[in-house]
């Protein structure tokens, strides 16, 4: 995973995807997939390592792209984390997902042609751009990555409906923390090693409960010996628990 790691005891902040080897693309390659799980290699897609293109670092605060720009790419988040929200007229912000190294922004914008939300970095940021006029050309000779682009876009859908429905505020941020959690191991991560670049103001808003609520939920998960805190790195202590508490959510 390249330079992903815990020191003493914490989590590496923004670690960098390396960039592969002769027959793999980069460890956090949102295409990784392609090559690696379907068994083709790194030459046969020398296409599609092509219309990559290194953008940033972003810094925190800034955006990835802005609601109504016109869509021309899509993004795969290289280093450090990315929010995606809307903000109404009254500048309400509304936090729609939050993006780790190897995870795609900007396929909702497929339809509109334009980009229906703000991608913003919560920590120094670097993505891959990939022309989508090159990348659907390309899908059509190399139809793993067409498979992929789908697999992509079904999963974004299913994630945007998990917290939908009359759960408990203990059992949304259970849910969130086993899902984050998952996210983080399949990224290669230590198991049940979370970092938090989002403030818990964001994660309320996402979970859609009050920032009060979120902390008091995070003391009493603490106190009970569920999860450890430290700033902005979490541990899964009993992620058993955890999952039991969010069962309602993840098994429907």
């Amino acid at each position: 995973m390249g330079e992903d790691r815990v020191t003493s005891g914490r989590f590496a902040r923004s670690p960098i995807a390396d960039d592969g080897d002769a027959l793999r693309f980069c460890s956090t390659c949102a295409f990784g997939a392609v090559c690696c799980d379907r068994g083709v290699d790194k030459l046969a897609l020398n296409e599609l390592h092509c219309l990559v293109e290194h953008v940033g670092p972003y810094r925190t605060g800034e955006a990835v792209f802005r609601t109504g720009d016109r869509f021309g790419a899509i993004y795969a988040v290289r280093s450090g984390t990315v929010k995606t929200r809307v903000v109404d007229l009254d500048g309400r912000e509304l936090v729609l997902g939050f993006h780790l190294p190897g995870e795609l922004i900007g396929l909702d914008a497929i339809h509109p042609e334009s980009y229906p939300c703000d991608a913003v970095a919560l920590e120094p940021v670097e993505v891959c751009r990939f022309s989508f006029p090159a990348l659907s050309t390309l899908a059509t000779r190399l139809p793993g990555i067409q498979q992929e682009l789908f697999r992509r876009m079904s999963k974004d859908i299913g994630g945007k409906a998990l917290l939908a429905g009359d759960y408990s505020s203990d059992e949304r941020l259970a849910a969130f923390l086993v899902l984050l959690g998952r996210r983080y191991a399949e990224r290669g991560f230590p198991p049940g090693t979370l970092h938090l670049a989002m403030s818990r103001g964001d994660i309320a808003n996402y979970l859609r409960l009050a920032a009060e609520t979120v902390s008091r939920v995070l003391r009493r998960f603490q106190d009970q010996g569920l999860i450890k805190v430290d700033g902005r790195e979490l541990a899964l202590a009993r992620p058993a628990e955890l999952y039991a508490l969010a069962r309602p959510i993840l098994d429907r």
